[in-house]
């Protein structure tokens, strides 16, 4: 009952809220006839396309470097892949214009495909692990060149692990807040973005709910696409097993590791341009950007210091994170329950597909829906501080029940059965054959989670009272005002959450248990 309540109070009554508003006094209809609507939904999805193209191609040389490959770096590549992936959106919307100053769409759609490369290294790259690789010799013994081999046995088997990351990949260039909020500015427009603009600089609550509406249904059905390829791609993992593929490359296959290692070389471009940027100023080389973060920047700009932002940024962050590893973990246990149990599996599946939607609808969405619900509760929670650790711990306890739920399924189910013979209370069995067992994961879960929390700028910028900004919000706050000292101070805090996020990714890495989990 425990995730169903969170989920109920938390995401399905906002998002019923938002539906409402959008249906009642003609809202959608006439959302759905202006011609505005349509201009924006085909910009969201023509950028989410590109995007995810390019990301399919850029992740793939790495996905086979890491599946297939024993070559020096790979450790290092697995890593730097990541840190793209967990970066804050306005981060990385910085980072860009440092590149692009102007901004447009060729930098929206590189910074979209940049964050992704990951979610196509490590979903395709984890089935790529598992095939066979004595059908592809085969085919090669049998006269087929490299490209035929690979066309005809390996893409057949991996299509369902790269139908499942384009989905999710899709998904997340299409609800892409920060990024396009940075780079497209007046001139490019989403979904996502309008739905803000109308929010909180119109006050077009009725418009905005229609198109939140409206994104919400392409969600869903980019979800069930998602979904189904998913199941797919799991059955191929259960058919196939764990396969030794791993080995040095050879002829042409050098080419492939070459390509990838400059896949990883160019996602590191962006990250160093920023740290470059946040140190460079008219005068030369300075420090100044990071000194000025303990004060207000260029004539006030900000209501509390950039020293008291990270402090409730670290905060929010914190108790995020311990509401979504209680959640997360109660939903993973409850899941693998389902599945040893003689409970209909439907049920479990039904469950995790609930757990998954907060993933992929929209965090300005989630946001916006607080705004409108959350007076009814006991002590209106709208102007609560806790508001923003809720809306963030939304999105993060996906991530955590995908890291944790694939380990716990695989203790061995004989571990408990003898614990239990021996006469340990269910909460016994747990404490001392599961846990255990899952700790490392737990531990990954929460610094995965964290930095996220951390970053996490849809919901907040909502949710964030004036008083107690997070990083994010300040850092877009400065980018937003005049003056070459608040926009040095933008790119310091940049650069301080990018180093804690790299942090986290190494320690994530370290802790990582091989061939678990979806990130």
């Amino acid at each position: 009952m425990v995730p169903l309540l969170f989920l109920g109070v938390f995401f399905a009554w906002p998002v019923l809220a938002i539906v409402h508003l959008g249906l009642r006094d003609g809202g959608l209809l006439d959302e759905l006839t202006a011609a505005g609507t349509w201009e924006l939904v085909g910009f969201t999805l023509g950028q989410a396309a590109a995007s995810t193209v390019l990301a399919l191609v850029a992740g793939l040389p790495v996905a086979f470097l890491l599946a297939r490959c024993q070559v020096a770096g790979t450790g290092f590549v697995r890593a730097a892949v990541m840190v793209p992936f967990v970066l804050p959106t306005v981060v990385v919307g910085l980072a860009f214009r440092a590149l692009w100053p102007d901004g447009g769409v060729l930098p929206i759609v590189l910074a979209n495909a940049f964050f992704n490369v990951a979610v196509v290294a490590r979903t395709v790259g984890g089935l790529w692990a598992h095939t066979d690789r004595r059908a592809e010799d085969a085919a090669r013994a049998l006269g087929a060149s490299r490209p035929r081999a690979f066309a005809s046995v390996v893409l057949p088997a991996l299509l369902p692990a790269i139908g499942s990351a384009a989905s999710v990949v899709f998904l997340f260039c299409a609800t892409s807040f920060g990024v396009v909020l940075v780079l497209g500015g007046a001139r490019y427009r989403t979904l996502e973005t309008e739905i803000y603009l109308r929010t909180v600089e119109l006050f077009d609550l009725s418009g905005a709910a229609a198109l939140s509406l409206l994104q919400f249904a392409a969600v869903l059905a980019v979800l069930l696409l998602g979904g189904l390829a998913r199941r797919r791609r799991e059955t191929a993992l259960s058919l196939r097993g764990k396969a030794d593929v791993v080995r040095r490359p050879t002829g042409g296959e050098w080419g492939v590791v070459a390509a990838a290692f400059a896949v990883v070389l160019t996602l590191l471009v962006p990250v160093v341009g920023l740290v470059l940027r946040s140190l460079s100023t008219v005068d030369g080389w300075s420090l100044a950007g990071y000194r000025a973060l303990t004060g207000t920047g260029e004539r006030g700009t900000l209501a509390v210091s950039g020293v008291d932002a990270a402090v409730n940024s670290l905060r929010a962050a914190t108790d995020a994170t311990l509401l979504a590893l209680t959640i997360g973990v109660f939903s993973a246990v409850v899941l693998v329950g389902l599945r040893r149990g003689r409970t209909p599996w439907g049920i479990g599946e039904a469950l995790d597909t609930a757990l998954m939607l907060p993933l992929g609808v929209s965090a300005v969405t989630v946001g916006f829906g607080y705004l409108i619900t959350m007076d009814a509760l006991p002590g209106d929670l709208r102007t609560s501080p806790a508001l923003v650790p809720l809306a963030q711990a939304l999105v993060v306890t996906p991530l955590v029940v995908r890291i944790v739920l694939p380990v716990l399924r695989a203790v061995d189910e004989r571990l408990r059965q003898a614990a239990a013979t021996l006469g340990a209370s269910p909460w016994r069995v747990w404490r001392e054959v599961d846990l255990p067992l899952a700790g490392r994961s737990l531990a990954a879960a929460a610094g995965f989670g964290f930095v996220v929390a951390l970053g996490e700028f849809g919901a907040t910028s909502f949710l964030a009272r004036p008083d107690a900004p997070t990083l994010p919000i300040v850092i877009a706050r400065l980018m937003s005002r005049p003056g070459q000292l608040n926009s040095q101070m933008a790119y310091a805090a940049c650069a301080m959450l990018m180093v804690v996020t790299i942090a986290a990714v190494l320690l994530i890495e370290k802790l990582r248990v091989p061939s678990s989990g979806e990130f």
